[in-house]
């Protein structure tokens, strides 16, 4: 038998999981209904057995054996209501199985001792047995191995106590003792199918919380995986700012935005002076670093409603809602001497880095992005040929 069946199959005697950790579980998942229904059902027992002290008074009298049923009652019923309180707050199959099964013992020993006590009444208790074992099987919250035990004792002792003190002939013993079995098969199967039937809820309703769960953890990873793509998609990798596609699909909107508010959009192309000339001198990789720096001081000199993206290689292109061609001018300025004071260390230290901007305003509201662009990348161009480390303006 494989371990995965194992876990899921039930002993056919007992009703209960092969594996221990699955019938902890369940034992726990029932603890509170279990401690609700045997308070319940042991103070039920205790008041039909308390009100039998009626019958004995009736029969018996104020006589020495009515005191000593009515002593064992008593004792009896002490007993079932304490163990009621007492399974009420600490009990469960998990830990306790048998403080549920002591009220069990106690009320057998309680129905045994009738029989010394009232032998004419024997007709009357064989009765009053098998509705007991019923009861201890179906009534009575209790694992089957602990119902079955204390049904066994109960007949053994009341068939005992029959033949010893109430002398019924070895016929009405063997018919008795047939009875007695008859009642045992009937609620260790009902007590066995209930425990089957429970247990097998139990294991899918469990399969379903681990299959939601698995479910969650795929939608959770997914998830993750969505925010990953969309971060490579939406992000340079290298400086962290938007990439190309993304940056046109923000800077888009906030044109056609601006057309329809009627306000001024400004757009700067920004392209890192001698660049080529750094990766050939210090290599590529210190050339990436020199661009992460430059676009850090580029997203510090803007403002959170400017958008900012990697254009390609060392190109910037940045995109300024509400922003006149003045003040635009203003912020490329700002952001020119902002790179001039970056400082380098180590062998850069003596690197003065420096971008040329070129700066495109839209004047019409047929302006596309893409004629912003290629204006802006026209002044960037007019400004690399004047010398670069300068700002130029579309007139």
């Amino acid at each position: 038998m494989s371990q995965q069946k194992k876990q899921y199959d039930m002993h056919w005697l007992t009703g209960q999981f092969f594996d221990p950790g699955k019938e902890s579980r369940y034992r726990n998942s029932i603890k509170a209904r279990v401690r609700f229904e045997s308070r319940l059902a042991l103070l039920l027992v205790a008041a039909v057995f308390a009100m039998f002290g009626i019958t004995d008074y009736n029969l018996l009298g104020l006589t020495h054996e009515f005191y000593l049923l009515l002593t064992m009652r008593i004792a009896v019923v002490s007993s079932c209501i304490v163990l009621a309180f007492v399974i009420g707050h600490w009990g469960g199959y998990s830990r306790n199985t048998w403080l549920h099964g002591l009220s069990l013992w106690v009320l057998a020993t309680g129905i045994i001792l009738i029989v010394p006590l009232r032998p004419e009444s024997i007709l009357t208790q064989i009765t009053a047995v098998v509705v007991a074992i019923m009861a201890f099987y179906l009534l009575i919250p209790n694992l089957l191995t602990v119902a079955a035990l204390a049904s066994l004792y109960l007949s053994v002792g009341f068939l005992a106590s029959a033949i010893i003190y109430a002398g019924i002939s070895p016929t009405d013993a063997l018919s008795l003792a047939l009875l007695l079995i008859m009642a045992n098969i009937v609620g260790y199967c009902a007590l066995l199918r209930i425990e089957f039937l429970q247990r097998k809820q139990f294991a899918l309703l469990q399969d379903e919380r681990d299959q939601n769960s698995d479910l969650l953890k795929e939608i959770k990873h997914r998830k993750s995986l969505e925010l990953q793509l969309r971060m490579v998609a939406e992000r340079d990798a290298l400086t962290g700012l938007d990439s190309r596609s993304h940056f046109m699909k923000r800077a888009e909107a906030l044109l056609q935005r601006a057309q329809l508010e009627k306000t001024p959009f400004c757009l700067f192309m920004i392209d890192v002076d001698h660049f080529k000339r750094i990766n050939d001198t210090w290599g590529h990789t210190r050339g990436d670093l020199i661009l992460t720096k430059i676009a850090e001081v580029c997203e510090q000199s803007l403002r959170p409603k400017d958008v900012i993206g990697r254009f390609g290689g060392e190109e910037f292109v940045v995109g300024l809602p509400h922003t006149s061609p003045s003040d635009a001018q203003a912020v490329a300025e700002r952001l020119n001497a902002n790179v001039e004071a970056l400082s380098l260390t180590d062998e850069l230290s003596e690197l003065r880095l420096s971008v040329t901007i070129g700066i495109a305003a839209a004047h019409a509201e047929d302006d596309d992005l893409d004629a912003l662009i290629t204006r802006a990348d026209n002044m960037l161009y007019e400004g690399k040929r004047g010398g670069r480390n300068r700002v130029v303006m579309y007139r």
